[in-house]
């Protein structure tokens, strides 16, 4: 039987983010299966109204993000609509005041709820001089997710995290990947040499760049390589508040911007090894990307890392916060080059079974649970 849902999310493409993407590969996966999906969502621009089946409402511009806003309440439009076109359930997405909103409208409807938890924007608090806010940032997220039916997380550690703090209805729905976009055919020696890569191994990074993603790590790390390996390059995928400062300060490095598509994945195959230094994800797309990729990947044992390295068979993890160990971890890797392929190619075997298919049954599979 298929389903009227209403996604209510903050972000949504093309907004280029790991929240995005994942919203985007649901709602397109959804409506394939026959089910109808309205996206209730912040306008991104003055003009813009909305495609079919989307609502674009008012919202304001996320702090040090431009180009992403938060959703201002809309309850009392929300109930109109739901009252007129009643959804059987309503996910949502983001915990921002338009989410906060739509739990209500729904709730006061008697229209089920289920949400996702994405983002843990209470350690993100700390990144920003406001760590002083954590326990409260935390708090607020903790309250809107008690009072949904389930809460839909990417990973098995998040699940038990939020369980242990006496979350309710915490389900396991994960992310996929696209293996037929990220492929590792697609390395490019033209790419390669713009960036005036040689013998010397190209490190690359892909995401955000703001001082939540723990950057300073990767500048250390690179530093540190250099020393051994005066040849290798350091790319940077992506922008962000610290993109002006990282670019001053670092002349020698390449600054690509944002890219999407064939082109941002012809830039993870043409690199040699993945620095992903982040340790306030839920998930970290990035990482199952570069893996699928054929690159190998050294992080964090967190999140999506956790989950998908083998450490020492298809990349490396170290303790969280040993930035020590991440450093060494790096000149080892690029100080025995021979072995990066390999490694690479077992990230890419690793991946298999991780299509976005399947991710989306199984979060139909939770929302058919969550309406009983």
């Amino acid at each position: 039987m298929s389903l009227a849902i209403a996604f209510v999310t903050e972000t949504y493409p093309p907004e280029v983010n790991g929240v995005a993407m994942t919203v985007g590969r649901l709602v397109g996966g959804l409506r394939a299966r026959g089910h109808q999906v309205r996206v209730i969502r912040p306008r991104q621009g003055d003009n813009d109204v909305g495609g079919e089946h989307e609502m674009a409402l008012g919202g304001f511009p996320l702090p040090g993000y431009p180009g992403l806003r938060f959703g201002l309440p809309a309850g009392r439009r929300l109930r109109g609509e739901w009252r007129r076109q009643r959804p059987d359930l309503v996910h949502v997405v983001t915990e921002g005041p338009l989410g906060w909103s739509a739990v209500n409208a729904a709730r006061r409807l008697g229209i089920p709820v289920t949400s996702g938890f994405h983002t843990n924007f209470d350690r993100y608090s700390v990144h920003y001089g406001l760590g002083w806010m954590r326990p409260a940032v935390a708090a607020y997220l903790r309250t809107l997710h008690r009072r949904t039916r389930a809460t839909l997380v990417p990973t098995a550690a998040l699940a038990a995290d939020l369980a242990g703090e006496g979350l309710p209805g915490v389900r396991i729905v994960g992310r996929g990947v696209d293996t037929e976009l990220f492929d590792p055919a697609r390395r490019a020696a033209a790419l390669r040499q713009s960036w005036s890569a040689g013998e010397g191994p190209v490190c690359l990074y892909v995401g955000r760049l703001a001082p939540e993603k723990n950057l300073a790590l990767v500048e250390k790390t690179f530093a540190a390589i250099q020393v051994w390996q005066p040849q290798a390059r350091m790319v940077w995928v992506g922008d962000g508040p610290e993109a002006r400062r990282l670019a001053a300060e670092h002349p020698d490095h390449h600054f690509a911007g944002v890219r999407v598509g064939e082109d941002l994945a012809r830039h993870y195959a043409s690199a040699d090894l993945f620095l992903f230094p982040s340790l306030t994800e839920t998930y970290g797309n990035v990482v199952a990307e570069a893996m699928a990729s054929g690159l190998p990947v050294l992080a964090y044992r967190s999140a999506a890392a956790a989950e998908l390295i083998d450490d020492g068979r298809n990349g490396r993890l170290v303790s969280p916060g040993d930035e020590a160990g991440f450093r060494q971890a790096a000149i080892d890797l690029c100080g025995e080059p021979e072995r990066l392929p390999a490694l690479g190619a077992a990230a890419r075997r690793a991946l298999h079974g991780h299509h976005w298919a399947a991710v989306v049954e199984r979060f139909e599979a939770v929302i058919r649970e969550a309406l009983g």
